[in-house]
């Protein structure tokens, strides 16, 4: 090369994080579920664990939380239960449907929030480094030394 070497004393360090780019949301994401994406999506790619390759499996979830807040609204508008009319077994009390919406959507929400570490515990689990050797507790008890 010819020219003058590099002198490292001009080189200027680069401040905190290099942003990862945040994928979009998938197209059929509603309104409420792409608030959820953006609110925790630029987080989940600062943890490295939002990548586009998952951007499905996250758009899962964030529909899962916009089902779970439809349902409990409209839970909280219309009551737990809806009366039938009058019919052959008389006017009776039925749960109303939301609540099966709402349970589903839970279901839902808890399967795929582990999958992003989105609890105390799956947080936990994905920060926890490598598995370890399998046997290495056995082996130290067989030896002694545990």
């Amino acid at each position: 090369m010819k020219g003058r070497k590099p002198n490292l004393q001009n080189v200027v360090p680069m401040k905190g994080d290099i942003q990862k780019e945040v994928p979009s949301a998938p197209d059929f994401l509603d309104d409420l579920a792409r608030d959820v994406w953006d609110e925790l999506a630029p987080e989940l790619v600062k943890k490295g664990r939002l990548e586009l390759l998952y951007k499905y499996q996250f758009g899962s979830y964030c529909a899962a939380v916009s089902n779970f807040i439809s349902a409990t609204n409209t839970l909280a508008l219309e009551g737990l239960f809806y009366e039938t009319g009058e019919g052959r077994n008389g006017n009776q009390r039925r749960k109303h449907p939301a609540l099966t919406l709402q349970e589903t959507a839970m279901a839902s929400m808890r399967r795929d929030s582990a999958l992003f570490g989105l609890s105390p515990v799956d947080s936990e689990r994905l920060e926890g480094g490598d598995q370890g050797d399998l046997f290495d507790e056995v082996m130290k008890q067989l030896n002694g030394t545990n």
